[in-house]
């Protein structure tokens, strides 16, 4: 505004407010992607893990058909006993990854719902931090919880190996 003969001119208040809400909205939106950096960061980390434990889920689902496949109409009963041994410990370890990955594809959804919801509280100017803050201690106890299934999956593969030797009889000469 000019000032004319000590009176203000008014500039046209209208284009002056939309600029400032224009300016303000790419601020508050730039603010909003500041606040989902750190989130976008824990999804590439959990889908990494994801890439892992559905590697272990293939790779155990490969040794179940393996020793089905090696596993002689004739053998003996302790031979059969001892690959049922196998696959039981097969499917656990299986069942465990299942959970670990649901787990954290649930944390990973959960982190994008965080995300979205930054940018509709951005948009809308609603104060969402409560819901917010819920959505992320729910993917951080997902994370927990599936990362405690990868654990116990890892005890029972190292358990396996250890006990490998004494549960798989020697094979007959033919």
């Amino acid at each position: 505004a000019r000032r004319t003969q000590g009176r203000a001119l008014h500039v046209d208040d209208g284009r002056l407010r939309q600029r400032m809400s224009a300016t303000l909205g790419i601020t508050s939106v730039g603010q909003a992607i500041q606040l989902a950096v750190a989130p976008v960061f824990l999804l590439a980390g959990v889908g990494a893990l994801l890439a892992v434990l559905i590697n272990r889920l293939g790779r155990i689902i490969d040794r179940v058909y393996l020793l089905e496949r090696e596993l002689p109409a004739d053998a003996s009963a302790e031979r059969r006993d001892a690959y049922l041994q196998s696959t039981r410990t097969l499917s656990r370890r299986a069942r465990l990854i299942h959970w670990a990955i649901t787990l954290c594809t649930t944390c990973d959804l959960l982190v994008c719902i965080v995300v979205a919801t930054l940018f509709v509280s951005t948009e809308v100017t609603i104060n969402l931090s409560s819901m917010i803050a819920v959505l992320f201690i729910a993917a951080m106890l997902a994370l927990i919880a599936g990362l405690i299934c990868f654990l116990r999956e890892i005890a029972l593969a190292t358990a396996l190996i250890e006990s490998l030797d004494k549960t798989i009889p020697p094979t007959a000469p033919h």
